[in-house]
């Protein structure tokens, strides 16, 4: 089973190795040690009387990989990977698509404007620092666009993309997104650095992305600097409300 998960490491595939090993504890399953595809995503093996179970229950708790073009359809909703923001036109992201050759999903600028920024002339550069957008971090889109020929898909955030979004806005408060570590990771990193009393908690986007919420009056900037030093191959983005809003006024909070 190729697992709706990414690992660029050792140490992550091993957190993702463990932690479905805790899943699955009680089954009749023999489980092999995860590896990982050539593009980082995590697969898993097993077999036994449960193996049925175990499929269904990673299918619906962790999500598996499309593999081939041929398994995505129009308007279908996905989670995946930026992979590139370098294209001033567009973002790219990886859903999972790699049989026979990998096929990044699409976002153009104009979608992005329209979602995020209520149709305004914004530069694909401000939007992503506005919105913590970085390699690595998820996305849930929604398929607008899908040429088997050419073999291309295009899409726009998904209503769910969007309605974190809202509820980040509305919050007022900072958050740190840290992309590359587990849970347990930034726990222990928060408790260790003393800041865990300026976190309300960590909310996770997946078994290797987190979030961490600042309280009140709390600067997610001002967390970078110590945490670094716990966690020193994670990748940190702030996401500011004040920020957003300062840029794009009240309008920010109603996404069309």
């Amino acid at each position: 089973m190729t697992l709706l998960v990414r690992a660029y490491n050792d140490h992550q595939l091993e957190h993702v190795d463990t932690s479905l090993r805790i899943a699955l504890e009680g089954l009749n399953i023999e489980i092999e040690p995860c590896k990982t595809t050539p593009h980082g995503w995590v697969q898993t093996a097993f077999s036994g009387e449960d193996e049925t179970i175990a499929q269904n229950y990673l299918t619906r708790e962790i999500g598996l990989c499309p593999t081939m073009l041929e398994s995505v359809d129009k308007f279908s909703t996905m989670k995946g990977w930026i992979t590139a923001l370098e294209d001033r036109r567009e973002v790219s992201v990886d859903v999972g698509i790699f049989l026979p050759d990998p096929v990044t999903v699409k976002i153009p600028l104009d979608r992005l404007q329209a979602q995020l920024v209520d149709g305004r002339n914004v530069a694909l550069a401000e939007i992503a620092e506005l919105f913590g957008f970085s390699r690595k971090l998820p996305l849930t889109v929604k398929i607008l666009t899908v040429d088997r020929e050419e073999r291309c898909l295009g899409a726009e955030l998904a209503e769910k993309q969007l309605a974190l979004y809202k509820g980040w806005m509305e919050s007022l408060l900072d958050r740190l997104i840290i992309l590359g570590a587990s849970s347990y990771d930034v726990e222990f990193a928060l408790k260790r650095t003393g800041f865990e009393r300026d976190v309300l908690g960590v909310e996770s986007l997946g078994l290797l992305e987190q979030v961490a919420v600042c309280k009140l009056g709390t600067d997610a900037v001002g967390l970078i600097p110590r945490l670094g030093k716990s966690l020193r191959k994670s990748i940190f983005i702030i996401f500011n409300p004040r920020r957003v809003i300062s840029a794009l006024g009240e309008t920010s909070l109603l996404f069309s």
